[in-house]
């Protein structure tokens, strides 16, 4: 077994590629741990905002948005997918480093009745600045390896566009407060397309917490708990680059999938904020193993060292005091879960499965369905697109995030997520490894919204 993928681009020429790259565009930005130093500047409440906030900035109407996608591998195809089904809008370029990515995306766009030929940008690594110059695109989405979200998102912005990037947005507090303060003085936003916030359970739990179902919340449970082993060791895909942040950081590699929908229960960044968090890892056994298992002693994959903890397991400490329990686990055998939970005086919802107890409601002290609660809470995205979101994605939630980003590019409506929201469900990231680094100390959260949080939305 060697590490090339099928199209000749093996793993470490790409990881390779991203360094190099470094060293022209400043390491911090492709997501490589900068000097520590950087990462404890403006990490409290202490900067006053310098320029308008984006949290209420509307897009401009588009009656057919213009999208283009970098990277157009499995993920960025998958959304092209969710894009075309939704409908209404014009892809007007694509990017891949991998021409025959992009052959496929086209396709995909010819059997969906699109009868126009994209430009197509498939020259090297800093291709996708060419796309961002274009003018006749309106939001560019990259769905590239996560070491290129900052570099796409910031050619984005500064060439007038808005962006969306897959998760996380970035992995160095000094990145995203360079994407924040990109955001605020190109008057272009930044987002980060956490699907799991779409999710028919996620969405029904926020109405319900809404509603005042579960009285005053006190805490949330959220994770990645996915067992990715066999992905982790692909020769492809994502096996090319995922596999090297393990040798490379101990903490929660992955946070935003489960806390993104706790951030929304818990209204952070709109009445609450995170405040500072402590982390600590269990020892890396699983990556180790499964090499041992499944990978031949002559592959060169023998050669790395994984330091990752198999099991890394967070408290984040809000300022209005709530808790949120945040869990990484990508290395074991085990069920998916992404927990999801939230807990107030009235009762708690926990996810994987999903039940609920409401104190007065059913048996005491006995779990029941949410089944009887889908009726009057069901969210009125998946009411008006469920049947077709089910189609789609992940159980619906794809089409259900393509769905809304289309309308409000459409409507000229204030999206659903800022960049304040990527930045904050970034952060546990990076700072999950200065905990563990550091005895499980605690860190402070950055407020990202320089001191804005403190306004509910309304």
């Amino acid at each position: 077994m060697t590490d090339d993928s099928p199209h000749g681009v093996s793993r470490r020429d790409l990881i390779k590629s991203v360094a190099a790259v470094g060293a022209g565009f400043g390491l911090s930005q492709l997501g490589f741990p900068s000097d520590a130093r950087a990462e404890t500047v403006r990490a409290g409440d202490d900067t006053p905002p310098l320029l308008p906030s984006m949290m209420d900035v509307r897009f401009e109407p588009r009656a057919v948005p213009r999208i283009a996608i970098v990277g157009t591998g499995l993920r960025g195809r998958s959304m092209l997918g969710e894009l075309l089904g939704v409908g209404g809008v014009k892809i007007t370029a694509l990017c891949d480093i991998v021409p025959e990515k992009v052959e496929k995306a086209k396709a995909m766009m010819r059997m969906a009745g699109h009868d126009y030929e994209p430009a197509v940008y498939t020259g090297g690594e800093r291709d996708y600045e060419r796309l961002c110059a274009r003018d006749d695109v309106d939001f560019v989405y990259t769905a590239t390896p996560w070491a290129w979200h900052v570099p796409v998102a910031m050619s984005a912005m500064t060439h007038g566009k808005h962006v969306g990037t897959e998760v996380p947005v970035a992995f160095t507090i000094e990145d995203s407060w360079m994407l924040v303060d990109t955001s605020e003085k190109t008057r272009r936003h930044c987002m980060m397309m956490e699907n799991c916030c779409y999710g028919y359970n996620e969405l029904l739990v926020l109405q319900m917490v809404r509603a005042g179902v579960f009285g005053q919340l006190k805490h949330g449970g959220a994770a990645y708990n996915h067992d990715l082993r066999s992905i982790l060791f692909e020769t492809r895909d994502e096996g090319l680059w995922r596999r090297d942040a393990h040798e490379r950081r101990n903490g929660n590699l992955y946070p935003t999938h489960g806390l993104g929908p706790v951030a929304w229960y818990l209204g952070i960044n709109h009445g609450d904020r995170f405040d500072y968090m402590v982390s600590m890892s269990t020892p890396e056994f699983g990556l180790t193993k499964w090499r041992e298992d499944h990978v031949p002693k002559d592959d060169p994959r023998w050669k790395e060292k994984y330091v990752t903890g198999d099991l890394n397991s967070s408290l984040i400490k809000t300022v209005q005091g709530r808790t949120i329990r945040l869990e990484h686990n990508v290395s074991s055998p085990r069920p998916y879960s992404r927990i999801n939970s939230i807990e107030g005086t009235n009762g708690l919802f926990e996810d994987y499965p999903a039940r609920i107890y409401i104190e007065g409601h059913g048996k005491s002290d006995a779990w029941t369905t949410i089944d009887e609660y889908k009726t009057q809470y069901e969210h009125p995205w998946w009411k008006e697109q469920g049947e077709r979101a089910r189609t789609g994605g992940h159980g619906g939630m794809d089409f259900i995030m393509a769905w809304r980003l289309v309308t409000c590019l459409r409507d000229g409506l204030v999206p659903d997520m800022n960049v304040y929201d990527a930045t904050a469900w970034s952060a546990p990231g990076p700072l999950s490894e200065r905990s563990v680094a550091t005895g499980s100390a605690p860190v402070r959260i950055p407020d990202y919204t320089r001191g804005r949080w403190r306004t509910p939305p309304a």
